[in-house]
């Protein structure tokens, strides 16, 4: 059963490319008969409603963004809104956790690839986060086979063969719970329009996989909930009651109750860490918590505080949760989330096992676990992992530290963190700048930003699983120390950043990634035209808002062919 047996649509007229749309509705990516069976003209109608009733909400919240920004880079700072202080202050509880998410002690995220989902779903964790954001390039094929993969995935059908190794990877009899991470509101699916206007990506990714797998998934995987959502990259409280909006029409379009729909909203903007009770509030019905979504909250610093040339950070491998703003980030959303009765979900351990080095593998693994049992320590009620070699060690801090119990919203109530203040939060982080850590920003930056670009959005540089918020990361450390000339304070030489230095490390970094992929892979690959956008988001005037608007249009591809790019 899907959305188009307990909803009523209107007519259909079937487009060039033979998907069959509804009237305002034109499909502009390549037609596959698979895909055709995620694209039903009720499951478009269904996003096109959605589209039709929220997006002058949406086009409000943006332009609230700006204004935001106008006013930080005019001198103001993110604050807690006296107008909301009722809220803060008040003895409201959300919705209890649905019994099949109480235990979410070791969670495993990844992009909605299918011989990733069956890994992760198959790895152990109690949690699997399916990726539509960060960890995925949107371009239409992997957009839409994500869409297949996951429906696949809710059916318990899903199989990868992987015929390099004769393998056949299905299922386990037990699997993880299944989350699904949709786009951030800024961002656009260009591929389909909607009254002439490109829809917006996160209303596509939740619209089609709710349509097509809320009734199976509430009755084989929610136990009568769900579906369940991580949501990102919010700013304001506005945002939040968008989502609960479209979370309460889908569920009275699906027939289903009132706060089956559950979510957690990643904290990872530092405006949002200012409005975590009112965030909660907004979806008090549809909350199972909030994550500290700790790479891309950097990102949002470097982002406030771009016009403050007094907070400057230093390389960004030293920016981690022992600085002062970050652990106080981190207490406050737990007080926060257990005063209010839902799940505190600690952050990314981006770590990959090396192969080739047993002692780098194990000195990596202790470093691992020492951040976990912070965290679990702390009272966050669980934690990510990004490779399922991860998950045994994790779950044994967690295992060892929280025993039998579900979880520790009731156990850890942390009251000291109510007096976590604004200059808490904003404390510049302690360390120094270097040449190598403008080298390192440089190298991953384009590496990262080449990968994108030719189809994948998780990238193993390192010994680490980048997403786009280190790419975020490095693009506006450079643009930042580039606009101030920074001081490379930690080498000694009073170097300073400036255009012809940058110029300098560009070029080596390449020689560099050259050698490190070789000749071939360097040449099929796209790190010259990776390097050209990098070099430029990092020596333009103005600092744009997120690298993937920019690059999203070299990936975008319209069929037929020749119509142009938005």
């Amino acid at each position: 059963m899907d959305l188009g047996s307990t909803y009523h649509f209107p007519a259909v007229r079937r487009s060039s490319d033979s998907y069959e749309v509804p009237e305002g509705v034109d499909v502009r990516g390549r037609y596959d008969e698979e895909y055709a069976k995620i694209l039903t003209k009720d499951a478009l109608q269904f996003v096109a409603e959605l589209q039709r009733e929220f997006r002058n909400h949406i086009k409000y919240a943006m332009q609230c963004r700006k204004e935001a920004k106008a006013k930080y880079n005019s001198g103001a700072l993110p604050w807690f809104d006296p107008t909301t202080r009722k809220i803060r202050e008040g003895n409201w509880v959300c919705s209890a956790p649905p019994p099949a998410v109480a235990d979410r002690r070791v969670e495993i995220t990844g992009p909605v690839e299918r011989k990733m989902i069956i890994n992760a779903l198959n790895s152990g964790a109690k949690v699997f986060m399916a990726d539509f954001e960060d960890a995925l390039s949107p371009s239409w094929e992997n957009l839409i086979k994500g869409q297949v993969n996951l429906r696949e995935a809710v059916n318990g059908t899903i199989s990868f063969h992987d015929k390099t190794r004769n393998k056949i990877y299905k299922l386990n009899d037990q699997t993880a719970k299944l989350f699904v991470r949709p786009r951030g509101w800024h961002l656009p699916e260009a591929h389909i329009l909607i009254d002439g206007e490109p829809a917006t990506g996160c209303l596509v990714d939740f619209g089609l996989y709710f349509h097509h797998n809320f009734a199976k998934f509430r009755q084989t995987h929610g136990d009568g909930f769900g579906p369940f959502f991580y949501l990102p990259k919010m700013e304001h409280y506005r945002e939040a009651k968008i989502w609960k909006n479209v979370f309460e029409k889908a569920e009275k379009m699906a027939g289903i109750e009132r706060g089956s729909i559950r979510a957690t909203v990643l904290i990872e903007t530092l405006p949002a860490v200012f409005q975590m009770n009112e965030i909660l509030y907004e979806l008090r019905d549809h909350s199972i918590g909030l994550n500290c979504g700790r790479w891309d909250y950097i990102f949002s610093y470097i982002k406030t505080f771009q016009s403050h040339p007094d907070r400057l950070l230093p390389d960004r491998v030293q920016v981690g949760m022992t600085q002062h703003f970050m652990r106080s980030y981190s207490d406050l959303l737990i007080y926060t989330c257990h005063r209010r009765g839902v799940h505190a979900m600690g952050g990314m351990a981006a770590q990959i096992p090396i192969r080739d080095d047993a002692e780098a593998n194990k000195a990596a693994l202790e470093l691992v676990k020492l951040d976990k049992l912070r965290e679990v320590n702390a009272g966050h009620d669980g934690t990510w992992a990004a490779h399922p070699g991860l998950i045994p060690p994790i779950l044994e801090v967690f295992n060892a530290n929280m025993g039998d119990a579900p979880n520790q919203i009731r156990s850890i109530t942390r009251p000291e963190a109510s007096t976590i203040s604004e200059d808490d939060l904003l404390q510049l982080p302690r360390g120094v700048r270097t040449m190598e850590g403008l080298r390192l920003n440089t190298r991953v930056g384009i590496q990262y930003l080449a990968a994108w670009l030719t189809g994948s959005g998780a990238v193993p540089l390192y010994n680490l699983m980048e997403d786009a918020a280190t790419a975020e990361i490095s693009r506006t450390q450079n643009w930042q120390w580039l606009k101030y000339q920074a001081e490379l304070d930690g080498d000694g030489f009073g170097i300073r950043v400036n255009p012809e230095l940058f110029a300098r490390v560009v070029e080596e970094e390449m020689e560099r990634i050259q050698k490190e992929v070789g000749n071939e892979r360097f040449k099929k690959g796209m790190y010259k035209e990776a390097c050209k956008i990098f070099t430029n988001q990092c020596t333009a005037t103005e600092l744009d808002d997120f690298l993937t608007l920019d690059a999203y249009n070299h990936i975008v591809i319209h069929h037929p062919k020749g119509l142009p790019r938005l």
